[in-house]
């Protein structure tokens, strides 16, 4: 759906598959990739063909699906908390402490987006201001990780994780939290008070002579 509002760009299938499948399986293969095992998605004959055959048929249906909006958030949104739980999980089995892991989980369930918007040549979504995406699988993650530490039972802490996330995401989409956009400390207002922030030189300041005047003598 999302590579077919791109009309401009002339994609033909292949392309709308490709990026189905990146969409997809990108999360996982990152995943995979980064504890140092064979993807899951090349282990098996489905994977591939089933993301390109629903890739086309969101691009031929997108008019049916985009009047489904609130439906398609939402299950997008369970994806991001189902990835997460399943990298996260996969990585602490690998034996990674607790913060690599949840980089693990978050990497699994953006992942596919942020290659999704590289091989589209547009801005990457989670990189800018926008509706908690990666936010939301970042505190669902921890909260597994922390359910984990305290030896919660990991079907229990999975189900919180996917909960949390998909909550947070829904609530962000349908009211539009966003993070505070960048910004230096000076450019706060409440902190510019007057001789409070001094700017910041890397050179110190050269003093500048002044000139006296030229002084006109009459003639002797």
């Amino acid at each position: 759906m999302f590579a077919g509002r791109f009309t401009d760009r002339r994609m033909d299938l292949l392309g709308i598959s490709i990026i189905g499948i990146t969409v997809g399986l990108g999360g996982g293969l990152l995943r995979d990739i980064l504890l140092g095992g064979v993807p899951a998605a090349l282990l098996s004959n489905w994977y591939l063909p089933v993301a390109a055959v629903f890739a086309l048929l969101g691009m031929l249906l997108q008019s049916l699906f985009n009047r489904l909006g609130p439906l398609i958030i939402t299950l997008d949104a369970v994806t991001i908390g189902l990835f997460g739980v399943i990298g996260t999980t996969k990585a602490l089995a690998a034996g990674l402490p607790e913060i690599p892991a949840l980089f693990v989980g978050v990497v699994s369930a953006v992942g596919g987006s942020v290659l999704r918007d590289m091989m589209l040549n547009v801005p990457i979504a989670v990189m800018h201001v926008g509706s908690l995406y990666a936010v939301a699988a970042l505190v669902g993650c921890g909260l597994l990780v922390t359910l984990v530490v305290l030896e919660v039972p990991i079907t229990a802490a999975a189900m919180i994780c996917v909960v949390t996330t998909t909550v947070i995401r829904v609530l962000a989409a349908r009211f539009g939290w966003t993070l505070p956009q960048q910004r230096a400390i000076g450019s706060w207002p409440h902190w510019r008070r007057r001789g409070s922030i001094q700017p910041l030189r890397f050179w110190p300041r050269r003093r500048t002579q002044a000139h006296p005047e030229p002084t006109v003598t009459a003639d002797r």
